[in-house]
Order: structure tokens, then sequence, then C-alpha cells
């Protein structure tokens, strides 16, 4: 077979990239399909002032543009398209986009994943504005105001007591009565005095879209039905986030909440695949980390490939 090619990197964020610009100057000609959300979590960021080399911060669709084109330069190809299925029990590797079958030797996989968010129109145009799923990330911006956190599990505990540093109080909103938080997370947050919590709650609405930014959300009170606006200078999900890691099932070990187990840092069970990013770090989830692990994942391939001989 001819038309086998020495590897393929599904993912377009800062991971995806990063191992496309390590192994294109490797001259391994990496491949790169970009995935139903080109340039991961960062295309729907604004600012990003934790990434180092960038003085002022730099936009995060700018970021991962300029990670593209760096990667584009050394040769690397490009492929708008969303993985269907894989078939990793056999060499070489089989990845379907649609009824396309492109055929690899190696595999890395920064398919990313994706925030979990409420689904609410108001939301989704206010992502960016107000609206975030990283307080690592924006909480800065919101020093000295109101801020809110969705969620009644650990990550929205560790986004609120985060958020202390910097916003002028913190209100939880849970749409339960009941925490899914461990409780030292729960008597943490309960022990602070600027975070607040709200049970048995539900957003109805986040305002003002027209304004493009958040000034408040729309509330309802599940037991009651009582509504009311609560005036906030932004809402955080602290909901949890998906792995893209569907045509992975079956084909390699995932973990109960479907990301990619791996060991080594990206080494999966199968040998040949290698995963790097946020479809395997549930822990960090930041530009920088996604960035190295994709170069060791690349590096990884370079020793698997040299050490078959090639």
């Amino acid at each position: 077979m001819n038309n086998v090619r020495k590897t393929v990197i599904i993912g377009s964020g800062c991971s995806g990239w990063t191992a496309a610009i390590y192994t294109a100057r490797a001259n391994l000609k990496p491949l790169v399909i970009t995935g139903h959300e080109p340039g991961g979590q960062l295309s729907i960021t604004t600012l990003v002032e934790n990434f180092p080399g960038w003085p002022e911060g730099i936009q995060g669709p700018e970021l991962t543009e300029n990670m593209r084109k760096q990667a584009l330069h050394f040769g690397t190809e490009e492929m708008h398209g969303v993985v269907t299925a894989t078939n990793l029990h056999k060499q070489p590797f089989e990845i379907a986009i649609g009824k396309e079958i492109i055929y690899t030797e190696t595999l890395i996989i920064a398919s990313g994943a994706s925030a979990r968010w409420l689904g609410l129109p108001s939301e989704q145009a206010l992502i960016g504005h107000g609206v975030s799923s990283c307080a690592t990330c924006d909480g800065f911006f919101f020093s000295g105001k109101p801020v809110t956190v969705i969620g009644g599990g650990d990550s929205a505990m560790e986004e609120a007591n985060f958020l202390t540093r910097f916003a002028e109080s913190v209100t939880m909103i849970h749409r339960r009565d009941q925490f899914r938080a461990s409780k030292i997370m729960l008597e943490r947050a309960r022990a602070n005095p600027k975070i607040q919590m709200l049970t048995d709650t539900i957003v109805e609405d986040v305002l003002d879209p027209s304004k493009k930014e958040v000034t408040a959300l729309k509330l309802r009170n599940l037991k009651t039905g009582t509504l009311w606006e609560h005036p906030t200078s932004a809402m955080f999900l602290g909901i949890g986030h998906i792995p893209n890691t569907k045509p992975f099932v079956g084909q390699i070990d995932l973990d109960d909440d479907g990301y990619i187990k791996t060991h080594g840092n990206v080494f999966t069970n199968v040998e040949g695949v290698f995963a790097c990013g946020d479809v395997q770090d549930r822990r960090y989830r930041q530009a920088i980390t996604a960035a190295g692990t994709g170069c060791m994942a690349a590096l990884e391939v370079e020793k698997y490939l040299e050490a078959r001989g090639e």
C-alpha cells in the first residue's frame, strides 16, 4: 500500500498544531484533520494573557492561527473534516472521514474536550464577553466585580474558590439541593465568606447580548417557580467537559467519562497511537500544557518510526 501516511493528527487546537510543527520539521509530512471545532477551545476565547511570549496578551483565535501558519510553513497538510470512525486494531491504522479512508502508520489524537454549556442562545452570544468555561483563563478580567458560577461538583467549587482571589463576590447556582462535590471541596467553598450558594435554581437567560456584556442572569427557583434577575458581571460554567472521543470507542482505552487513558504522558494502550491535550487531560486544560503534550506526542512518533527503521 503506497498511500500510507507516516502520521496523522486529529484536532487543530494548541496540541494538534504543536504536534504538527514538530512532526513537519522532522519531515514526516503530517496531515492535520481539523475536526468539528477548528482551533479548539481557543477559537471561542478572547484575550489570552497567560501564554508565554505575549507580554500584552493575544486573542485566542489569533494564537491558534499563528500556530497553524507555522505548521503549514514547515509542510503540514490540512484537511477540513470530522473523523467519523477509526480502526486501530490493525496496521496501517484506518481513519474514516465520511466515505474517505486515510491510512497511517502512526496517529496523534488531539481532538480535545468541549465545554458543557447550558445551551441558551444568549449564553452562546456572550461567550468571550462575560460567559466563560475557564476561571483560570478569565477570572482576572473580573477583578473587584460580582461573578457567578454554575454547577455543583468539584470543578464548580474549585472555580468558585479560585475566583474569590479577584471577584468582589461569587454566587454559585446549582439546580439541585444536594451537591455532587466532595465533602472537603464543599466545606472549603461554604467556609469562604465571599461565596454564596443558590440551590434548586436554574438560569433561564443571560443578559445582555445587545450590550455585548453580561449584566445579569434571569433565574428561576425550581421549587417555588419564582423568577428574578441576579446582577452579575460574568457567568462561569463549572459543569464539566465532554471529551471528543466518539470515533475511538472500542478502539483504545477510555476512562468512565470518555477521556483517553494515557501512561508516560502521551502513550495509549495501542502502539503507534498517542494522545495529547484536553482529550486526555482533565486536570490542567491550559493552552500551554496542551502545546507541551503535543510536542511530547510528536517526539514519540519520531522515536516510534525510527525504532521501526523508518
